[in-house]
């Protein structure tokens, strides 16, 4: 009985009709060693062997393919126009301001001014105070002098209570406050009124119609000299306090429509391409209408890094960068395609100049190439029309969107001092999270210890209500409920989200202080989120890992391209340092016999 005929092989062997087709693997030679140096030293045997080596090596192998001559591209760069905070899902979107790096956009927090009915931030209280006094000496308003003490009057620094105000348990603050109180202005209660919608010249007597008309435009140079100090937030800020990250989105006009690209996990600091993402069918109002393009020819240029391969056999390399050196593990794949791109294809890769202006999102229409022999070539980007797949491995690519963004940042900013610092960190003998306050915010405007600042206030209370003597012990051990821990760690306990028995979220709790056992408040604006309110603070129980998780507050500054100086108070998130133990422990028996 003769064998059948297999008419269609590649569906045989798909479906596995016959048990008798096999599988064949291409001819290879078998190594007997590990170390191919010998094989590569192409030591001088013959011309024969030489010719063979050039042959193995694929150098008279023909590509057909000629060099590309010159280049001819179409391009798109939109620059941004909206923006829109995520953080609130009800942010409104707006234009984005033009001449701001988007830095300042999307980090700047406004400057808190009070921790609940404690005045703080005297520095700008007084900077502001400053400045009015300054505006008033050298108008036309008669009586200058009496006008600047009755605005001393109305506006006054008040001293605190030394036998109630916590802030008297700093030594520098209680200091400096003494020193101003009845002497200067408090120029931010003046600021409050006037973009209350209130005139300056309120409640100031004895003046003119014209004097009254002269302050009240000194009061609007006085506010826009304070907005442009210090950039702050109009409306909803980006910084999203459940995640402990800024979330926003930009968008621009593209040729196909409006592009809106988001950031939804941005910590701080430098802002680049890689922090964004695109999201289809999302929309922020309109971005306008598109660029015209601009259609440029250029002359391609090979590339050339440090420890290329060279493309001829017999060249002698630059050894100082060896590429070939690296050994990566199997499993190393961003390694392996590094290496691949560097070691395999690096002859076959072209640059071509393209300048498009930061702050724009650029898109290539086209590209046609023509190379030594006369044939043009329209280049298409990889891995759209039929090959469009969007689990294909890319780069520099933001989703589904063909495109390159330069967002509209700055080239070096300037971290001031921190402000505050909080470590979010996980006690696992507690089962719980602590933001441990390591830096707060002074009434005078630095920043502090805040185990300091914790030990101060601790010992101010004890002195306004010394504890009573213990009596004489009844029993040889005592009953603890539990132990204490410093006042600037505040607890964060598990709680479960609403409506999911199973996913878990750490809310703000408190510790009793050891005076009064009264709720000990958080110290940092960062930790008093809702807090004055009296709304609960969540936060997402990944976003502290066992690392932790670290956030500092800080004044940034840089310069725009026009010159122009911009300040903003921002977040930035870093990782932290390992997990804690506070020490918290409960029902304890103590000793009480006399040592």
């Amino acid at each position: 009985m003769s064998e059948p005929r297999i008419a269609d092989l590649p569906a045989a062997l798909a479906h596995r009709d016959f048990p008798t087709v096999g599988l064949w693997n291409r001819l290879e030679g078998r190594p007997r060693t590990t170390d191919f140096a010998r094989a590569l030293r192409a030591e001088v045997r013959d011309p024969l062997w030489l010719l063979a080596r050039q042959w193995q090596l694929g150098e008279f192998r023909a590509t057909d393919g000629g060099s590309p001559v010159t280049a001819t591209y179409s391009v798109v760069a939109g620059p941004l126009t909206r923006f829109r905070p995520d953080a609130d899902p009800a942010g409104p979107a707006g234009p984005l301001p033009a001449g701001r790096p988007l830095e300042t956009v999307v980090e700047r927090r406004p400057l808190p001014f009070a921790f609940g009915t404690e005045p703080i931030a005297f520095d700008l209280r007084l900077s502001l105070g400053r400045r009015w006094l300054k505006l008033v000496a050298g108008s036309s308003v008669a009586n200058r002098r009496g006008v600047a003490g009755q605005y001393l009057a109305r506006y006054p620094i008040a001293l605190p209570d030394p036998t109630a105000d916590a802030r008297v348990a700093h030594q520098e603050v209680w200091a400096g406050i003494q020193a101003v109180a009845g002497r200067r202005m408090d120029g931010y209660l003046l600021y409050q009124h006037i973009k209350g919608g209130g005139p300056a010249s309120d409640g100031i007597t004895g003046l003119k119609k014209q004097d009254r008309d002269a302050l009240n435009a000194l009061g609007t140079r006085l506010t826009a000299w304070f907005d442009q100090l210090i950039d702050q937030p109009t409306a909803a800020t980006a910084w999203d306090p459940r995640r402990l990250e800024h979330r926003f989105s930009v968008a621009t006009a593209t040729p196909g429509g409006e592009t809106v690209l988001s950031a939804p996990e941005y910590p701080g600091g430098e802002l680049d391409w890689h922090a964004f993402s695109a999201s289809p069918g999302d929309t922020l109002g309109g971005a306008g209408t598109a660029p015209a393009a601009l259609n440029r020819t250029v002359f391609p240029t090979p590339t050339r890094f440090a420890g290329m391969p060279l493309p001829r056999w017999w060249a002698v390399e630059d050894g100082s960068t060896n590429f070939a050196a690296v050994t990566p593990d199997s499993t190393d794949l961003a390694r392996l395609i590094f290496l691949e791109f560097a070691l395999v294809y690096s002859n076959d890769w072209y640059l071509l100049p393209c300048d498009v202006p930061a702050g724009t999102f650029a898109t290539v229409q086209g590209l046609a190439v023509t190379d030594v022999f006369g044939a043009r070539r329209w280049i298409t980007p990889a891995g759209t029309g039929a090959a469009h797949d969007w689990q294909n491995w890319s780069m520099f690519t933001l989703g589904d969107t063909a495109g390159l963004l330069l967002p509209p940042g700055t080239p070096k900013v300037a971290n001031g001092p921190g402000l505050e610092e909080v470590a979010l960190v996980r006690d696992e003998n507690a089962n719980m999270v602590w933001g441990i306050e390591q830096t707060v915010r002074m009434a005078t405007g630095e920043g502090r210890p805040g185990a300091e600042a914790a030990a101060e206030t601790l010992a101010f209370r004890r002195r306004l209500h010394p504890p009573t003597p213990p009596g004489d012990p009844r029993a040889p051990v005592a009953y603890q409920v539990m132990s204490s821990v410093p006042e600037n760690w505040i607890p964060f306990i598990p709680v479960h989200v609403p409506g999911d028995d199973r996913s878990v979220q750490m809310q703000r709790a408190a510790m009793p202080s050891e005076v009064d056992a009264t709720p000990v408040p958080p110290r940092t604006a960062l930790l008093r989120e809702g807090f004055d309110a009296g709304h609960a603070y969540f936060v997402n129980e990944e976003e502290v890992p066992l690392t932790g998780t670290r956030l500092t507050a800080a004044y940034n500054r840089t310069r725009t391209r026009t010159g122009q100086v911009v300040v903003w108070l921002t977040v930035r998130r870093d990782t932290g340092r390992g997990g804690r133990s506070s020490g918290l422990s409960f029902d304890l028996l103590t000793d009480t016999s006399p040592a």
